[in-house]
């Protein structure tokens, strides 16, 4: 502490440093490093009456309105959890997202495949849930342990490099199908149905994908038309059903890709160049069957054993 009887140049400049511009003020003999009972309760209610909160809104509030700064940032992570508030990734929301359409979508869905229940857990429908992936080398970049004092460079010559992958999830058994394109386009959504009808001899397929454009296109509409021609409805060997515009997280397919890159970023430094990339990626794709809340969000099934 500074020597207040007798202030000089390197006493304020000291104080400063240590205790900020309230350090200034003459007497000032430092914060207190706890909160009373009642305080900590204050605190425990203000802090549940937000949703997001950053780390400097709660030393402020603290050191300013309480006297009160903590050595340790532990001690502020324990308020945030005591107020049932946690570090957490945000997602993604489409301002022009349509609410009560999304919320209308969902249930028409859920509707659709509890009508097809005994044809989906016999296994003659299978049901997948569709998207395309774009796997770039700087998806590698991301959080890992280091020593505090040094940067971790990860090796990344083009951060722009590319893959495409198709995949599609099995929602009964979690399973994904996945192949590689050099892009998102008709012709290639073309190749891919193919690809799931011959992953599916026996069966008739009932796919939800998005609305993207060569999801939609004429050559994609024709090849459908094609393979269910004079076919009803009920026995076409492809039913198409699209999510609400606008909202990625009606496909729970979006969690597998997150999962995929974060596994893959784990192995950062052990991966000198985008083909072991995505070889890692794919590894992991191939070898994992998804079993995650959202992958049920439309009812639960079980497959029949004979």
């Amino acid at each position: 502490m500074p020597n207040w009887d007798a202030p000089s140049i390197t006493s304020w400049k000291n104080a400063y440093k240590e205790y900020g511009i309230l350090g200034l003020r003459l007497n000032y003999q430092g914060r207190k490093s706890y909160l009373s009972d009642e305080q900590r309760e204050e605190v425990l209610s203000w802090l549940q009456a937000k949703d997001i909160w950053e780390l400097g809104e709660l030393e402020y509030k603290l050191a300013f309105e309480y006297d009160v700064i903590y050595e340790s940032k532990r001690s502020y992570y324990d308020l945030f959890d005591a107020a049932g508030i946690s570090w957490k990734k945000t997602t993604a929301l489409n301002p022009k997202a349509d609410i009560e359409a999304v919320a209308a979508k969902k249930k028409q869905i859920e509707s659709l495949l509890a009508s097809n229940r005994e044809e989906i857990e016999s296994g003659r429908l299978r049901v997948f849930l569709i998207d395309e992936c774009h796997l770039l080398w700087g998806d590698l970049t991301g959080y890992v342990w280091g020593k505090t004092d040094q940067e971790i460079a990860v090796r990344v010559i083009n951060e722009r490099d590319k893959q495409t992958y198709y995949g599609a999830v099995d929602y009964l058994n979690g399973k994904l199908l996945l192949k590689a394109y050099n892009a998102g386009n008709s012709e290639n959504t073309i190749d891919y149905l193919r690809y799931l009808l011959d992953q599916s001899p026996s069966q008739r397929l009932l796919l939800f994908w998005d609305g993207a454009s060569y999801h939609r296109s004429h050559l994609v509409q024709n090849f459908l038309g094609e393979i269910n021609q004079g076919l009803s409805p009920e026995q076409w060997k492809i039913h198409c059903v699209r999510f609400a515009p606008n909202c990625p997280s009606q496909n729970p397919i979006e969690d597998i890709w997150l999962q995929a890159k974060t596994w893959a970023r784990r192995f950062c430094a052990l991966i000198p160049s985008f083909s072991h990339l995505k070889w890692m990626f794919e590894w992991f794709i191939r070898h994992t069957t998804f079993d995650f809340a959202t992958l049920q969000m439309y009812g639960v099934f079980s497959e029949i054993k004979y």
